[in-house]
């Protein structure tokens, strides 16, 4: 009887710790339930109070934030200005840029073919004229070169990712990519320096005169009715002289921009990064739209446009023909007579310099 009893208490208190055992894993479940369902709408709300619709709303229109940086406009999160310089780079300036330099290349193909070259009405007489020296020649050659390659790297970063970046592989395209970048920024203070040198060298060789006006009535003797009949000009035509401001002019302000570009460290602002961005392209591609008319008049329009920056030295025919009024001031110097060698023009100059 004893043994019995012990065995149904046994039972009993083993059927209450299980049940006991299972309420108190039924009511730590509904806590943990109820304390996730808390945790989540403690986070929903957080993300509706801090991150919600109005928030992403505010973000979107510009509005400032709080920030412990002092940096300008590291309180915004989304420029708005920036989506308008956004639009106005790729889908106004890039077509239009591109429109242009292939607007420029068709013109110069069409007065090739159609036009045709200016040739010189007399043979050549093989009496040499001095015109450039050799740091003239030196300092065209560096710009031409600076300019060119600045331009071919400058429009591999506007236009690379339309027309290399589709046939070449992801890895070539980031190699193109990241050199042209590079050479684009230390190359291009370079040419600030160079364009500083040739606008100070020649300035005064292209100041407009009277009988500039003339040449530009004539178009410079190169089309239409007056097509050869070479007007007037001194050292520099009223077109080389046009062009060299157009240079100094455009060229003064891809410099600046550049350098506000290249050297973001005198607390210049997304609207000062994004004014100068527009304005070096601008300028950039006005100047490289002038430049293919001046290659294409050295290379092709003109016959020996391109001796003397080559020799330093132009035929007397060329020199008669296309810039009169300057072979009538030169033609009698030494240096300009048969026979004188740069040698003998050294000696002259030392001559001069030791009797000063």
């Amino acid at each position: 009887m004893t043994k019995r009893i012990q065995r149904w208490l046994t039972v009993f208190v083993t059927a209450l710790m299980v049940a006991f055992s299972v309420q108190l894993m039924a009511n730590e479940a509904t806590t943990t339930t109820s304390s996730e369902q808390l945790g989540e709408s403690v986070v929903k709300k957080e993300v509706i109070g801090f991150a919600g619709a109005d928030y992403w709303r505010a973000v979107k229109d510009g509005e400032k934030g709080y920030t412990t940086s002092g940096w300008p406009e590291h309180d915004v999160l989304i420029s708005v200005p920036g989506q308008t310089w956004y639009i106005l780079k790729e889908k106004w300036m890039s077509p239009l840029g591109a429109m242009a330099i292939f607007g420029s290349l068709v013109m110069v193909t069409l007065a090739y073919f159609v036009v045709g070259p200016l040739k010189l009405s007399k043979p050549k007489t093989g009496r040499k004229i001095q015109r450039w020296s050799r740091i003239d020649r030196a300092l065209h050659w560096s710009l031409a070169f600076t300019f060119l390659t600045l331009g071919f790297s400058g429009l591999t970063l506007v236009y690379g990712k339309h027309f290399i970046k589709p046939i070449v592989p992801t890895e070539v395209w980031g190699w193109i990519i990241y050199a042209a970048k590079q050479y684009h920024n230390y190359i291009g203070p370079l040419f600030g320096i160079i364009l500083l040198f040739v606008v100070i060298k020649w300035w005064r060789k292209s100041i407009f005169s009277k009988v500039d006006i003339d040449w530009f009535k004539k178009m410079g003797g190169m089309v239409g009715k007056h097509k050869g009949s070479h007007p007037k000009a001194g050292f520099s035509n009223g077109g080389e002289k046009a062009l060299f401001w157009l240079l100094a002019f455009f060229g003064v302000f891809i410099v600046v921009s550049g350098f506000v570009l290249d050297f973001p460290i005198f607390d210049q602002t997304r609207r000062h990064m994004e004014l100068s961005n527009l304005v070096h392209m601008i300028s950039a591609l006005i100047l490289i739209c002038g430049f293919i008319f001046h290659i294409y008049i050295g290379l092709f329009g003109m016959e020996a446009g391109l001796d003397g920056m080559v020799t330093g030295e132009v035929d007397e025919t060329w020199a008669r023909e296309h810039h009169s009024e300057w072979f009538e001031e030169v033609k009698d110097l030494p240096e300009n007579q048969p026979g004188y060698s740069e040698s003998q023009q050294h000696e002259v100059k030392s001559k001069l310099s030791s009797n000063a």
